[in-house]
């Protein structure tokens, strides 16, 4: 590591520790090294200038302090045991404390679900947004795994970082604020997606650098001899936009670069007192367009309403020089450190941890996590709702109201509450009646109109944008098919009931099965839209009740002839059923397997000779039968099985874990699909979040029995499933 590195450290974080606590921190940063937490990872990353890295970043870039930079800095040796967490907390305090231990189950977490894809994520996201500055620090540390990868030679690590970014920590980094670090991000993603073009724009962007620049000092010259002659404080740049943006306006307008016009941005940034910033800022505006023709479809007014994540700014587009079209950003000094970092800046400027902004950024993350289990449908509602631009629109009353660009009338009325967009039928927009699907433009005044016959249909999913609408429809919807599946269960039942048929749950779930359904739900609103009858569905179960009643067998030693040999016993168990073939000549004897241990085909199993002169088969490691046999070892017969199974045995096993919902659906599926597998009942007890239940199962033998024992334990949330008989 570059010894440039820690002196770039050294000058962004020793202004904010007294000077024992920076002894503590260079003691503890030695001993780490020393004890070898900084080492080299499994792709070839040097953990200490990654940590110290990317505590610059989150002092830098993002407005964070002590705490957020003590978890970039010592997550390492956390992480690997090397400091215990309450030794950390003794010299570095309670909110440093708990901010690294945050970090670390994240990050434990991450390491073994790092894949957007996987079901588990959604815990991942969860564990995000229980403190918006682990969000900020994973994004720092991203932002420099990023630009340290930029000479890996593992291209496939590379890639799988860069799309993690594209799809999470971009739209995230957008959201919170930190547009710096976001443009490099996209930059960056650019460069390593696709290598030809982002070469190619920047080879252009070079050979132009000259002429964009003297363009923007012409430019800048006029306009900052205007501002001084108003007395005005200010520092007057220009920039040229990032390789992502000018990517994005080639794609969008289907062009090349040289088409693109505006390819730089002039930003005024005021040196005004705080009671006179907006002021100030309109008064410059004022200025620029006296000077230059500006178009008012682009103007965007974030002084009046700012963004919801603390974004102020006056943007305006004016028409300059050889009839160019630039853009100008006028902001003052506070206003441009919140544009650069964030809502950490924006803390700092309040003089609080947290407040409006960042409140109502983690509520949106909340909601849309806690109500989306489905990963597909969770990154797309992420994304709607982190992702957009804003615009402003107002309630009859005046409340104004932010939601994305393309938000219609159906997000408005989600936006005041679930019920006034369930019953949503349309709105009065400028005095003139609109459907649900109109989109909304900034400065509209909308009334909701509603109807009490109205309901969510699913193609208001197409209709809106954002995820609080979109997460309250599929409710909407899902609470009507319930409703609509317990009217075709009560139905059923009664048909059930009239014919004099009882049916147990378990027969219903293979019924369901039987039917092609995957589950009560749709198979009883199938039932209730008549895309089935009633008696399909009676034909159907009377179907599987005549298969079960014929397989069933009777047992007896009349079906065996013991003076033949095994040999043409077991001929005849294959051709037909499963035989149970018993030794010493034992013949006309009645035989029934035992209740107390319920032996089935492939146990190993022996006769005992009862007082009526029948034989009970048990399980040869059967406590009953191990103590009859001590007792009375004349009465002990052989017995084997031969042949292939035929029949099906009722077995009852104990299943314990945790009390999760949907386990008893997940235990039942899993049964249904087995072959020649029949659940007969379930009973469950809960008690201290831990449920234990046991099931009755039909069988056709031992190995079916393991296979299924096997399958049953792979449940999420099953513990221990064993067999009770």
């Amino acid at each position: 590591m570059e010894f440039g590195i820690y002196r770039e450290l050294v000058q962004a974080a020793r202004p904010l520790f007294e000077a024992e606590d920076w002894s503590r921190l260079k003691g503890l940063l030695r001993e780490g090294v020393a004890k070898g937490a900084y080492g080299t990872d499994s792709h070839g990353i040097p953990m200490l200038e990654r940590c110290i890295r990317t505590g610059i970043v989150i002092v830098e870039k993002t407005g964070l302090k002590k705490a957020s930079l003590l978890t970039a800095l010592f997550d390492p040796m956390i992480q690997q045991g090397l400091i215990a967490p309450e030794e950390f907390r003794k010299q570095f305090g309670e909110d440093a404390a708990q901010l690294i231990q945050g970090m670390c189950r994240v990050k434990e977490l991450y390491s073994k679900h790092d894949s957007i894809a996987d079901e588990n994520f959604r815990k991942l996201l969860v564990s995000f947004a229980e403190d918006v500055r682990v969000i900020i620090c994973l994004i720092a540390d991203r932002y420099v795994l990023m630009k340290m990868l930029s000479g890996n030679p593992d291209n496939d690590y590379r890639l799988h970082v860069t799309e993690e970014c594209r799809l999470l920590y971009i739209p995230m980094a957008h959201r919170l604020g930190l547009y710096a670090i976001k443009s490099e991000m996209e930059d960056m993603v650019v460069k390593y997606e696709h290598r030809d073009i982002y070469a190619s724009i920047a080879c252009q962007l070079n050979e132009t650098k000259s002429a964009r620049e003297a363009y923007i000092k012409a430019f800048i010259g006029p306009v900052k001899q205007r501002l001084e002659e108003a007395g005005l404080k200010f520092t007057i740049k220009g920039r040229t936009k990032s390789i992502s943006s000018i990517w994005n306006k080639m794609k969008a307008q289907n062009t090349t670069l040289d088409h693109i016009y505006d390819l730089f941005a002039i930003r005024i940034i005021l040196d005004s007192p705080a009671d006179k910033e907006k002021a100030q800022c309109w008064q410059v505006y004022s200025i620029v367009t006296d000077m230059y023709q500006p178009n008012p479809k682009r103007l965007r007014d974030w002084l009046s309403v700012p963004k919801s994540n603390g974004y102020e700014s006056l943007h305006i587009t004016v028409n300059g020089p050889e009839n160019r079209w630039v853009e100008i950003q006028i902001r003052t000094r506070r206003m441009d450190d919140i544009a650069e970092r964030g809502l950490a800046a924006h803390w700092s400027y309040k003089g609080i941890k947290s407040e409006g902004a960042a409140d109502s950024i983690m509520a949106g993350i909340r909601e849309i996590l806690e109500h989306n289990t489905n990963p597909d449908e969770l990154r797309k509602d992420f994304a709607l709702d982190m992702y957009q631009e804003e615009i402003f629109v107002f309630t009859p009353n005046g409340e104004v109201r932010q939601l994305p660009k393309g938000a219609t009338v159906l997000d408005f009325a989600f936006s005041i509450h679930s019920r006034l967009g369930l019953t949503c039928v349309g709105a009065r927009v400028g005095g003139r009646n609109v459907r649900i699907s109109h989109k909304l433009q900034s400065g509209d005044t909308v009334e909701v109109l509603t109807s009490a016959t109205q309901v969510p249909k699913q193609d208001w999913l197409n209709i809106a944008v954002t995820s609080r609408a979109r997460m309250r429809i599929r409710q909407g919807i899902n609470e009507i098919r319930n409703r609509e599946a317990q009217a075709g269960r009560e139905l059923l039942q009664r048909r059930f009931k009239n014919r004099k048929i009882e049916i147990e749950e378990s027969d219903m779930s293979r019924l369901i099965v039987r039917m092609g359904y995957k589950g009560q739900a749709p198979f009883f609103h199938a039932l209730m839209e008549e895309e089935i009858t009633v008696d399909d569905v009676l034909k159907v179960y009377e179907e599987m009740q005549a298969a079960a009643q014929a397989s069933q067998e009777v047992h007896s030693a009349q079906d065996f002839d013991i003076e033949k040999t095994f040999a043409e016993t077991e001929k005849k168990a294959a051709q037909d059923t499963d035989v149970l073939v018993i030794g010493d000549n034992l013949t006309g004897i009645d035989f029934k397997m035992a209740g107390c241990c319920h032996p089935i085909y492939g146990d190993d199993v022996t006769g005992f000779v009862s007082i009526n002169g029948g034989i009970r088969i048990h399980r040869s490691g059967c406590p009953n039968l191990l103590r009859m046999k001590e007792r009375y070892p004349y009465r002990i017969v052989r017995a084997r099985w031969s042949g292939k199974s035929g029949s099906q045995y009722s077995i009852t096993l104990n299943v314990v874990g945790q009390d999760d919902i949907g386990i008893v659906s997940n235990i039942s599926s899993i049964i249904n699909k087995e072959p020649d597998t029949l659940l007969r009942s379930i009973s469950i007890d809960s008690n201290g979040g831990l449920f234990q239940g046991h099931l009755t199962v039909l069988v056709s033998d031992l190995s079916s029995l393991d296979r299924l024992v096997k399958k049953l334990k792979q449940i999420k949330g099953v513990r221990e499933v064993e067999r009770i008989n």
